[in-house]
């Protein structure tokens, strides 16, 4: 037989297979109408359980991939009686009935001091704020947790060196809301007190990010990277050292605060530098043009688990900018898992579908539907 005889044969059986799949849709919508008129949830996991084992056991040598197959017509079959039904779990009416405009000329907390990256991003990010500085970033979440701010500006991630990890566990433990994103482009600078040039700079102190950010500088130019709690904090102490053998790595912001020269420009290894900083907030904000979303989940130990939530993004459409797993920390080797993808709430099939991980997954939480702009 040749290969366009095999072809012509599975042709015919998708003209089969399709028709039965639409029926079965089709009754997957009538048990959504019994359900909603008996008041029933939609997600029931010993029903499909049992259906998954039938046709694994009734697919012989193919049982596995069957099961696989069905449980993605399941999972949509999910997907559209949420729609059909038009009942959404309790979280869909918070995200429904949440404000929608980030309020001005209040505390907004940062990490760091005057002259830092995330100064600069949250003076651009809440322009008729109060800025208050903290030392870490958890200081940051903690000032939101007490009311002394009303909104935190820290960074999650840099195109160059990757996540900020100690961020995302932080996200992970208050499950604060995002109501804004911004992404700056982050020039990174070789500072030294006055009168020092690069030959006389043997070691540089800033923050991780920027240490390896502007690696490949450093290593070429024979100087030790020192790690800091913060850009303009190495700045400063610097400054207040006065030795030309010591240098920093951070803003021009910085130069200026602290009286250091710009000894060289622009080191950072990668010319497109950009970190991503986020607003985080106690209450729920979606503004009307909100562009990203971000969830948190923890899935059971099973095989093909993730793949089957990640799967749903892409039948309704939705693409996944990030995804980020960390422990969950409860001694047990499980594993949370933040995403980001873009879309907004107003859109029914993306709130149905949160509103269906919400009900289905032990540990889920929607971090926000926010804006992500770039700072000129």
């Amino acid at each position: 037989m040749k290969l366009e005889d095999i072809r012509k044969d599975i042709d015919k059986i998708d003209k089969e297979l399709v028709p039965l799949i639409k029926k079965r849709m089709e009754c997957s919508l009538k048990v959504a109408e019994i359900k909603k008129a008996e008041g029933l949830p939609i997600y029931h996991p010993q029903r499909e359980a049992q259906i998954l084992e039938n046709v694994a056991q009734e697919g012989g040598e193919f049982g596995s991939y069957i099961a696989s197959v069905y449980r993605e017509i399941m999972g949509v079959s999910r997907e559209a009686q949420q729609v059909e039904m038009n009942t959404f779990s309790p979280l869909a009416g918070e995200i429904v009935n949440a404000k929608n405009g980030i309020k001005e000329k209040v505390t907004v907390a940062c990490q760091g001091i005057e002259g830092a990256f995330s100064h600069i991003a949250t003076q651009n990010m809440h322009k008729n704020s109060n800025i208050r500085f903290f030392s870490s970033f958890e200081d940051v979440f903690k000032a939101v947790e007490s009311g002394e701010a009303t909104y935190g500006v820290i960074p999650v991630e840099n195109s160059n060196a990757g996540s900020v990890t100690e961020v995302y566990d932080l996200i992970l433990k208050y499950r604060y809301y995002i109501v804004s994103a911004a992404g700056l482009t982050v020039n990174e600078n070789l500072l030294g007190v006055n009168g020092a040039s690069l030959e006389d700079i043997k070691t540089v102190y800033s923050h991780p990010q920027a240490l390896s950010q502007s690696d490949e500088f450093l290593k070429q130019n024979g100087i030790e990277g020192k790690e800091y709690k913060n850009t303009a904090m190495a700045a400063k102490f610097v400054a207040e050292n006065n030795d030309k053998s010591v240098g920093a790595v951070g803003s021009t912001l910085a130069a200026e605060l602290y009286g250091l020269n710009v000894v060289v420009p622009n080191i950072q290894t990668i010319k497109n530098n950009t970190t991503r900083f986020i607003t985080i907030s106690k209450q729920l904000i979606i503004p009307d043009d909100a562009n990203k979303v971000s969830v948190v989940f923890s899935l059971p130990h099973a095989v093909g688990a993730l793949q089957r939530i990640l799967n749903r993004f892409c039948v309704n459409g939705l693409n996944l900018t990030k995804i980020e797993s960390r422990a969950a920390k409860n001694g047990k080797f499980e594993y949370l898992f933040y995403l980001d993808f873009s879309g907004n709430l107003n859109d029914r099939k993306t709130i149905s579908l949160i509103s269906s991980l919400s009900e289905e997954l032990s540990d889920f939480a929607f971090l926000g539907n926010y804006r992500e702009t770039e700072i000129k």
